[in-house]
């Protein structure tokens, strides 16, 4: 395996199961996506000191390092960009992200520190970071990698009321959820539901419908080939499928999300051994999604759910 390929592969297996573990540090917010705190609801209003979880500030934070695209993208959506001085070096949305070397999957906490930051923003607690940055009194939120749209709803509100943009915050979690509930309703229906391949990277990676990515697709009815290959759970919702059982599941529609990471298109799909007979390369309906757009659990998964939409109506059209 191609070693780009196989790291990145790795990389969203390693995040997915992160998101399954709830970290009890002090200084980490992990509260229950359904019972946010009365203190960081947003009838609570703006004021400081303000409370998520666990996690208190006494005033609004002006030095805030983001080491996650997605968390970068929240920030930014709700309004609080000014107060982000620092983000990780795969933060490209949007332009004016003031991007650093700083790692988010190998973070090192004082590298973070010399940011001087009253606010961390991770995804994820690697190499010891969030007890490193605590021992140096840095406040830290955890946005581990979402299961469910609640959790992408949950994240921007907490980030809402930690940054003081709390009504910002609630107006985009409206606008996301009225716009992915209008796309879903509008969505066309079969009589049998159309099959579907998702493909991470050129050696199969695939997702099952229990991956956040997945529950997408089964917002508007899509059956996943991935989710025979992971009956026993055994890859935590990431199969490596074989390019034998993709043909013989001859899916309807094909996603690609490794069109930047490893410039896959529809063209290469059809020039693969065998794939020319599948359904979907027959009809056309090779789907190159945005890789950074398919990988993220923030604001922009609106845009993920329409394209799956669009694919959907061209497909049935």
């Amino acid at each position: 395996m191609n070693r780009p390929v196989a790291v990145r592969a790795t990389v969203l297996r390693a995040t997915t199961a992160a998101a399954a573990v709830i970290l009890t540090v002090a200084g980490c917010a992990t509260s229950e996506p359904d019972a946010p705190s009365a203190a960081g609801s947003p009838s609570s209003g703006a004021g400081f000191p303000v409370t998520v979880g666990e996690l208190t500030l006494d005033e609004r934070p002006e030095q805030i390092v983001a080491l996650s695209p997605t968390a970068t993208e929240m920030l930014f959506a709700i309004g609080a960009g000014d107060q982000v001085s620092a983000v990780d070096d795969n933060s490209n949305h949007p332009p004016e992200a003031p991007i650093t070397d700083l790692s988010g999957f190998t973070p090192n906490a004082e590298a973070i520190a010399s940011y001087d930051p009253d606010l961390v923003v991770l995804s994820g607690d690697t190499n010891g970071v969030v007890a490193g940055l605590s021992r140096l009194d840095i406040p830290v939120y955890l946005a581990e990698a979402a299961v469910t749209l609640d959790d992408t709803y949950r994240q921007i509100t907490e980030l809402g009321t930690l940054t003081g943009h709390v009504d910002t915050a609630a107006d985009l979690v409206t606008t996301m959820r009225a716009d992915i509930d209008k796309l879903v309703a509008d969505a066309p229906t079969t009589a049998e539901p159309l099959t579907y391949y998702y493909e991470l990277d050129p050696t199969f990676y695939s997702v099952t419908s229990k991956t956040f990515i997945g529950s997408l697709f089964s917002l508007v009815g899509l059956e996943n080939i991935a989710d025979p290959a992971d009956a026993d759970d055994q890859s935590g919702g990431y199969p490596q499928l074989s390019a034998e059982s993709v043909i013989a599941a001859d899916p309807d529609l094909i996603f690609l999300a490794d069109t930047k990471c490893c410039q896959q298109d529809a063209e290469a799909v059809a020039q693969r051994a065998g794939w020319s007979t599948i359904s979907a390369v027959r009809a056309g309906q090779v789907v190159e999604l945005d890789d950074d757009i398919a990988s993220r659990w923030g604001p922009r998964v609106v845009d993920l759910v329409r394209s799956i939409v669009d694919a959907v109506a061209a497909a049935t059209s």
